[in-house]
């Protein structure tokens, strides 16, 4: 339109021109003429002025072509082109510029398009790069992910505010509050959350402390232990180590005493068992001690007698020797009950792992045979019986016992068993003929491992003692047959599985990085951006729709996003037990029967671990005062306020999109581009309402509402805001 004006004004231009040009000679002509003469010319042209003017507009429309085909190849092309350009340089990579119009032009636009050919090539290229490097990093990532979660340490990673930036599945198990069902949605350890959650403050503090202390002193890897209590009563103890950071000015990369301490890594280690056993290991000595005192003293009384009165009478005599048999009896007794009883506590410091009795039997199997080439068959396999076995070392025992019975005994045949004894099991090595003596099986059993080509530092007592276990030598006399029998631990069950990430991701998300450069000196929320917020968006579902007429939540779920991420792997889900019955229009609506809350925890119990769970976030949730309602009216009775900021995506949608009509959850996410699943699950809403909030965000950015405040301000001005429950 403003070209079409600029065409038109120019051509009035040109034509008034024009006129001002024709018009000047004529007045100077008419000035001139006699008043005769101007008659008759007057006369003559109001005769012909028809003529005339149909000739002035025959002149004055080729002129205007004239002059139009000249703008427009002249003046209007190039601003089209540049128009054009700016589609070209735009993300429209298929677009070129016409080349037409002057010659030069048409060069030009050549030469522009020619460029554009360039630039996609080059983009192309730099795509194909920067996708297969986010394919490398993405694998990296999913590697370092894999490996955070099966480590058998808790590892925790902070920053320098204590907020948790990495962890692992172990250490969120040893910090999970208490659980319901094998929920552990409550677990206090999670991207984002602060470590104070869990430790105390003081003890960090400390440990930065020494830490710093020591980095002072040169120091290049300092780090500190301390021993503390979880919220659960087991007993950690923890190992500090600095995450160091230095200005990128910093000239020696080298230098620790340059560098700051920005973060910090837990490596945390449950000791709770430990300090049982040694406990246990305390009395069991204790009991020894006192228990033995005694007898030993009867003992030594009559070995004493026995020993001055060599002469005396044969019935005082038996009573002394009676007297040690019964004391050393009762010792042995009590000795066999201490170690029964304190088995665990005597175990030996050293790594062992649980295995399938029946695995080890095989393996050895396939060791005898491959080491010393006798055929070992099988006998009384107890299936469902597990070991606590260092496999290695003992199979080198195994191997080394019927090695040396071949060398020394030339025996044909062995066969395995396994069996259960009470806590422990029996592995015997069976053969038919040759019996050892005691003398023999001593030897064996203090000589370094060597035999069929295989050798070791460890004797057989060592690998035995590792284990807790014994050996002996006995005979099956009616089968004319021998074995050795070994005795070692048994575990009790099958070892547990880590708990698997939520279903809600694709793979587990254990640490964001980017929180690195998270703090929170002292900016009020209010003042925050929208996008460096952590929200934890929930849903809940209800027995009906009037909180004050008694209605009660009978499931809540919830997520986090953190640092502009939404975590499915970090959620609290858990059904409520109401104590009142359920509608029949609302088990329509989210299919959650009677049946299915009873037993359930009661919401005094569930509404703490929610709050923890929230805390430190922002709370979201779609139509959040019917929600938010529901909370209030537990104050009371649980004990808990929430009084963190809310914000409601019902309300975010009005201010974004003010001229929609429909507001509800499936028509924002439908307009968002957002997946519908789980819908009216608590969890599965929660979800579906974080997605819409993390679209909303960069919306509301593009109307000037940035910060927290704003967006609560712009909430509280729709007409939706004014709703009450």
């Amino acid at each position: 339109m403003m070209g079409r004006t600029h065409f038109i004004a120019a051509l009035a231009g040109l034509y008034a021109l024009l006129a001002g040009i024709i018009a000047l000679p004529c007045l100077a002509v008419w000035a001139d003429l006699e008043a005769g003469e101007r008659d008759a010319l007057a006369a003559m042209l109001a005769e012909r002025a028809g003529l005339i003017a149909f000739l002035l507009l025959i002149a004055m429309a080729a002129l205007g072509i004239i002059f139009d085909a000249l703008y427009r190849r002249h003046v209007r092309l190039p601003f089209a082109m540049r128009e054009r350009l700016e589609v070209v340089l735009g993300p429209n990579h298929v677009a070129r510029l016409d080349e037409t119009g002057p010659a030069g032009l048409r060069a030009l636009a050549g030469a522009v398009n020619r460029l554009a050919e360039q630039r996609d090539a080059l983009e192309r290229d730099v795509a194909a790069r920067v996708d297969e490097a986010k394919w490398r990093i993405e694998e990296e990532r999913n590697r370092f992910a894999t490996l955070i979660a099966e480590l058998s340490q808790s590892i925790i990673v902070c920053n320098a505010d204590g907020r948790i930036l990495l962890y692992n599945n172990r250490a969120r198990a040893l910090f999970s509050s208490e659980t319901d069902g094998g929920n552990i949605g409550a677990a206090l350890v999670g991207l984002g959350r602060s470590i104070f959650g869990v430790l105390e403050h003081s003890l960090i503090a400390h440990g930065l402390e020494k830490i710093q202390q020591r980095l002072a002193c040169g120091e290049a890897r300092p780090i500190a232990n301390f021993v503390t209590a979880t919220p659960g009563g087991q007993l950690v103890r923890a190992q500090m180590a600095p995450v160091l950071q230095r200005e990128r000015e910093t000239a020696d990369e080298t230098d620790e005493t340059d560098a700051t301490i920005g973060g910090y890594v837990l490596i945390l280690d449950d000791i709770t068992r430990r300090v049982d056993l040694e406990s246990q290991r305390d009395q069991l000595l204790q009991s020894l001690t006192e228990g033995a005192r005694a007898a030993l003293g009867n003992i030594r009384a009559a070995i004493e007698n026995l020993s001055e009165f060599p002469d005396m009478e044969a019935p005082q005599r038996d009573r002394f020797i009676g007297i040690v048999r019964e004391e050393a009896q009762a010792m042995s007794a009590r000795l066999d009950r201490t170690v029964s009883q304190y088995s665990d506590a005597l175990k030996v410091r050293w790594p062992l792992e649980e295995m399938a009795g029946t695995d080890l039997i095989q393996a050895a199997q396939r060791r005898v045979t491959q080491r010393t080439g006798l055929p070992a068959k099988t006998e009384e396999l107890e299936s469902g019986l597990w070991l606590k076995v260092d496999s290695f070392s003992l199979l080198q025992g195994i191997s080394y016992l019927v090695a040396r019975l071949q060398d020394e005994f030339n025996i044909r045949e062995i066969r395995l068993r396994l069996l259960r004894s009470g806590r422990h099991a029996h592995v015997d090595i069976i053969w038919s003929g040759t019996v050892v003596s005691t003398e023999t099986l001593a030897g064996w059993d203090l000589d370094p491992m060597s035999a069929a080509g295989e050798s070791s530092p460890l004797t057989l007592r060592e690998v035995i003692d590792r284990h807790d276990g014994e050996l002996w030598f006995q005979r099956e006399k009616l089968r004319h047959r021998a074995y050795f029998r070994i005795l070692l631990p048994a575990a009790g069950a099958p070892p547990v599985p880590e708990p698997a990430p939520a279903a809600y991701g694709s793979r587990p998300e254990y640490y964001d990085f980017d929180l690195f450069q998270r703090t929170e000196a002292s900016d009020a929320l209010d003042q925050l951006p929208l996008a460096q917020l952590a929200y934890t968006v929930f849903d809940t579902e209800t027995t009906g729709l009037e909180p004050s007429a008694g209605d009660e939540i009978i499931q809540i779920g919830a997520a986090r996003i953190v640092n502009g991420r939404l975590l499915r792997g970090e959620v609290f889900e858990q059904l409520i037990d109401p104590r009142r019955p359920i509608t029949a229009a609302s088990v329509r609506v989210h299919g959650i029967t009677q049946d299915m809350v009873v037993g359930q925890p009661t919401i005094e119990r569930v509404l703490p671990r929610f709050h923890a769970f929230c805390q430190d976030t922002v709370l979201v949730a779609h139509n959040a005062a019917f929600d938010m309602r529901f909370l209030q009216l537990k104050e009371n009775a649980t004990g808990v306020a929430f009084r963190q900021p809310v914000l409601d995506t019902l309300l975010l949608s009005a201010v974004v999109h003010p001229n929609q009509d429909l507001h509800s959850l499936e028509s924002i996410a439908e307009r968002l581009g957002v997946a519908l699943v789980g819908r009216h699950t608590a969890l599965g809403d929660a979800i579906v309402t974080g997605e819409v909030l993390l679209k909303l965000i960069p919306l509301l950015a593009a109307q000037g509402i940035h910060t927290l405040r704003q967006a609560r301000e712009a909430s509280a001005r729709t007409y939706y805001a004014k709703v009450g429950y």
